[in-house]
């Protein structure tokens, strides 16, 4: 006898479902619009690069900064996007004799996820159109799509909410309110983000629902999956923060102390580490099904493993 079937939220599932008819867009109709990226402007808010950090710069390697880290946060959507699809996708099999409400409010966050994927990789080529080259995007998609999905779903449901939790805390507390970002990348970011609204509701629900089918052991070993998941995209991290830093200071027209470029990877690292796991981590709504799904005791491990992440950058 497999688990036995969990009871579905018809009204909640159903709720994303009206959400996602009402706030669909186009690609090109609505969010690019025949634009281009302008170099004149920032793409990523101070708030999300951590520029203070970086008081020896000037304004112009500011901006590239943030030009720079832009194009990084658009790839990484990209990127988390394809094991994101696929795990929704696997999902999709307890409802498949089950609610067809639930089944057609995750089919559609699997075609706006396909349809996020693309928008990314057309953003990666205009970026690249404007940019210097020099830039490399580290993780190769599939390989690391295929390393997550080995791990349980309740680890994999874990991570893709902290991941669509922040997605919202960014745009709301970071990108929308700043006026001085290019206009095309603050709407990528708000048409993203409408859609992504409905896709955490749907997370939650589904981490809830795998929650109550596994047993007390499965779940702590799901525990230290999600532990080593979160190790695995520190060290992501720690590679695309270096490269990132070394294409800034090749490109810039001005040149870095030792003790500066210690600073400038220091920093990037820093950025990238709040911007992909702290926001999402430590957020309300994360915390609170965090409180929800596991016992103090696990809780207090991956909070150990996160403090030695936040404290191991030099």
């Amino acid at each position: 006898m497999g688990p036995a079937p969990q009871p579905v939220n018809e009204a909640l599932y159903g709720k994303c479902i009206e959400v996602s008819k009402r706030v669909r867009w186009d690609l090109d109709k609505d969010v690019i619009r025949g634009r281009s990226f302008q170099l004149s402007h920032k793409f990523l808010p101070d708030g999300l690069s951590g520029i203070d950090r970086f008081d020896f710069l000037g304004e112009d390697d500011k901006r590239l900064v943030s030009q720079v880290q832009g194009r990084t946060y658009a790839n990484m959507f990209g990127f988390v996007e394809r094991f994101i699809t696929a795990k929704v996708l696997d999902c999709t099999r307890d409802h498949w004799l089950g609610s067809q409400v639930a089944l057609e409010s995750l089919v559609r966050f699997c075609d706006e996820e396909l349809k996020h994927q693309l928008l990314f990789r057309r953003i990666e080529t205009m970026m690249a159109e404007e940019m210097v080259p020099g830039y490399i995007f580290v993780p190769d998609p599939d390989a690391v799509a295929k390393a997550v999905l080995n791990y349980s779903t309740w680890a994999v449901l874990g991570l893709i909410l902290e991941i669509e939790l922040f997605t919202q805390e960014h745009y709301k507390k970071s990108i929308e309110p700043d006026s001085n970002l290019s206009e095309l990348f603050k709407d990528i970011f708000l048409f993203h983000w409408k859609e992504e609204a409905s896709h955490a509701m749907i997370d939650e629900l589904e981490w809830e629902r795998e929650n109550n089918k596994i047993s007390d052991e499965e779940r702590d070993r799901a525990v230290d999956e999600l532990i080593a998941i979160v190790a695995d995209v520190d060290g992501i991290l720690q590679l695309q923060s270096a490269a990132d830093a070394e294409y800034f200071i090749k490109v810039s027209a001005d040149s870095f102390s030792g003790d500066e470029v210690r600073q400038l990877k220091t920093g990037f690292l820093k950025a990238y580490r709040y911007q992909y796991i702290f926001s999402g981590v430590k957020h309300r709504r994360y915390q609170e099904m965090l409180t929800n799904n596991t016992t103090e005791p696990q809780r207090r491990r991956l909070e150990q493993a996160l403090g030695g992440i936040e404290s191991s950058a030099r």
